[in-house]
C-alpha cells in the first residue's frame, strides 16, 4: 500500500485588526505630508511615488504578519496592474497625441481661433460649458481634458487669464459630460454595479449633476467678470496671433484630427485606438500642411521630406514637440507632450492602485468600512458614510474604479435592506467616487489631469467647483430626503 503523502498544513490567516488597517493609512498621510513639506509642488515628481511604494511594503508586511504570503502580495499587485491597463494605454496615447497635435498645428489652430472667439469676460464659464458639451458627446472626461482642455489652456495662456481657474473649469465641464453620457464607461459601470438601467441612472444623475454644474457655471462666470478688466492686453494678443500665424499655416484643415476623434468616439471605438488614429492622421496632415515646422523640429542638413516627416512624427509621439520661436509664451505652450511625459504619472498610478489592491486583498478596507455601516442608522448618515468611503478610497487606493466598485458592492445589500431604490446608490457612488477622483493629486485621475493640463492638482482644486458641488448635493439629498426613491 503506497504511503500517503503528508501535506504541510497551511499557515492560518488572521483577520486584520483595526490597528492593522489604520497603520498603512497613517503611514501614507505622514509620508505624503512630509514629501509636500520638503519638496512642495515638486513632490509629484518622484517623492510621493516613493511614499506610495513604501506604503505598499508596509501594508504587505502587515498582511504577511497576519498569515498571508508574498505570493498573495504578488497576486494583489498583478490584479492592480491588470486594472490599470486601459488607463496606461490611454495615458500614453494622450501623450503622443499632444506632441503630434502641436507639431501638426491642431492645437495652435485651436488657440488661434479660440483667442479670436473667446473673451476673458466669460472665458472660464465658456470653458466649462464647451468641455461639458464635448464630454457628453464623446463620453470621456480624460479625452476631453487631453484634447479640447489642452487647447483651452493654450488660449488662456495667450489671453492672460489664470491657467489654474481654466483647468478647474475644464475639469468641471469634463466630469459633467462624463456623468451624463451613455458612452461613458464609468457611467455604464456604475449602473451595472447597482443593478440599474443606464438610462434610468443618467436620469437620476441629472438631479445632482445639472444643479451642481449650474452652481459651477455661475461662480466661474462671476470670477470671469470680476477678473476680466485686469487681464486683456490687446497689443500683446495681436503680437501673439501674428506669431502663431507666422509659424504655422493656420487653416480649418488642421482641425480635421479633432473631427476624426469625435467621430470615432461617437462610433464607440476604444479610446486608445481613437486617440492613436487621430494622432497618426494629424501627423500625416502636418507633413503636408506644416512642412516648415516639421523641418525645423527634425533639423539636420540632409533633411528629406518623407524620412524627415516620419522621424518628426515618431519623435513627437515618443518625446513630445519642442519649438524655439523666440516668444516665450508660444514656446512654453507648444513644447510639450510625448509618451515619456506620462511616465511620472504612470509611476504614481502604479504605486497608488497597488497600495489599494493590497488593502482590499488583505481585508483592511472592509475592516474599516464595516463599523461605519453598523453606525449609519439614518438615511442621511448612510449617504454620508458612502461618500466618506468613496472619497476615502480615492485618497487611499488612488484609483476611481476602486472608489466606485468597492462601495457599490459593499453598500448594495444595505440599500436593499433599507428599502432604498438602487438608483440612489448609483447616483451617490458616481457623485462621490468618480467626480472626486480628480481632486486627489496621487489618484490616477488627479495625476492624469495635472499631467495633461500642466497645472498642479492643488492649484486647480479650488476651481473644480462641480467636483465638490455634486457630491455635496448628493449627500444633502440623502439628509433631507429630497429625490430619494424607495424600492
Amino acid at each position: 500500500m503506497a504511503e500517503q503523502e503528508q501535506e504541510t498544513p497551511a499557515r492560518p490567516v488572521r483577520e486584520p485588526s483595526l490597528v492593522d488597517a489604520v497603520i498603512p493609512l497613517i503611514t501614507l498621510a505622514g509620508l505624503i505630508a512630509a514629501s509636500l513639506a520638503l519638496f512642495g509642488l515638486d513632490a509629484l515628481d518622484g517623492p510621493v511615488q516613493v511614499a506610495l511604494i513604501i506604503c505598499v511594503l508596509v501594508a504587505a508586511l502587515i498582511g504577511m504578519r497576519n498569515g498571508h504570503t508574498w505570493a498573495d502580495v504578488e497576486r494583489a499587485a498583478r490584479s492592480a496592474f491588470t486594472s490599470i491597463t486601459s488607463a496606461v494605454l490611454i495615458l500614453l496615447a494622450v501623450g503622443a497625441l499632444i506632441g503630434v497635435w502641436n507639431l501638426s498645428g491642431t492645437i495652435p489652430t485651436l488657440v488661434y481661433y479660440g483667442i479670436q472667439a473667446l473673451s476673458p469676460t466669460w472665458y472660464y464659464a465658456a470653458t466649462a460649458l464647451i468641455c461639458g458639451v464635448v464630454a457628453m458627446t464623446i463620453g470621456s472626461s480624460w479625452t476631453t481634458a487631453g484634447t479640447i482642455g489642452v487647447g483651452l489652456l493654450g488660449v488662456a495662456t495667450m489671453l492672460g487669464v489664470s491657467p489654474a481657474i481654466t483647468a478647474g473649469a475644464v475639469i468641471s465641464g469634463a466630469y459633467l459630460g462624463d456623468k451624463l453620457s451613455p458612452l461613458s464607461e464609468t457611467t455604464v459601470l456604475t449602473a451595472q454595479l447597482a443593478g440599474v438601467d443606464v438610462h434610468q441612472h443618467i436620469k437620476r444623475q441629472a438631479w445632482t449633476s445639472i444643479p451642481a454644474f449650474t452652481i459651477a457655471f455661475v461662480v466661474l462666470l462671476v470670477i470671469s467678470l470680476a477678473k476680466a478688466p485686469d487681464v486683456r492686453n490687446p497689443v500683446g494678443e495681436e503680437v501673439e496671433l501674428n506669431s502663431l500665424d507666422g509659424i504655422y499655416r493656420i487653416t480649418p484643415l488642421n482641425l480635421l484630427p479633432l473631427v476624426l476623434l469625435a467621430f470615432l468616439s461617437l462610433r464607440k471605438v476604444p479610446a486608445t485606438l481613437a486617440l492613436m488614429a487621430s494622432t497618426l492622421f494629424a501627423g500625416f496632415l502636418g507633413a503636408f500642411l506644416q512642412p516648415g515646422v516639421v523641418r525645423d523640429f527634425v533639423g539636420g542638413d540632409d533633411y528629406h521630406a518623407v524620412v524627415g516627416s516620419i522621424k518628426g512624427i515618431w519623435s513627437a509621439m515618443a518625446n513630445g514637440f519642442s519649438i524655439n520661436s523666440g516668444i516665450g509664451e508660444i514656446d512654453q505652450l507648444l513644447s510639450r507632450g510625448g509618451m515619456d511625459s506620462m511616465l511620472l504619472t504612470l509611476w504614481l498610478i502604479i504605486g497608488a492602485v497597488t497600495f489599494g489592491a493590497i488593502l482590499e486583498e488583505f481585508g483592511m478596507i472592509s475592516r474599516l468600512v464595516d463599523p461605519l455601516i453598523r453606525s449609519a442608522r439614518s438615511t442621511g448618515r448612510l449617504f454620508l458614510t458612502v461618500f466618506a468611503c468613496c472619497f476615502g478610497l480615492n485618497v487611499v487606493a488612488g484609483d476611481q474604479y476602486i472608489a466606485l466598485v468597492l462601495p457599490t458592492k459593499v453598500f448594495r445589500l444595505e440599500f436593499q435592506r433599507r428599502g432604498l431604490h438602487p438608483a440612489n446608490l448609483s447616483r451617490l457612488a458616481a457623485d462621490s467616487g468618480t467626480v472626486t477622483s480628480a481632486l486627489v493629486p496621487w489618484n490616477s485621475c488627479g495625476a492624469f489631469m495635472s499631467a495633461v493640463l500642466g497645472v498642479p492638482t492643488l492649484s486647480y482644486l479650488p476651481f473644480a467647483i462641480f467636483n465638490y458641488a455634486s457630491p455635496t448635493l448628493s449627500v444633502l439629498y440623502g439628509v433631507t430626503g429630497f429625490r430619494i426613491e424607495k424600492s
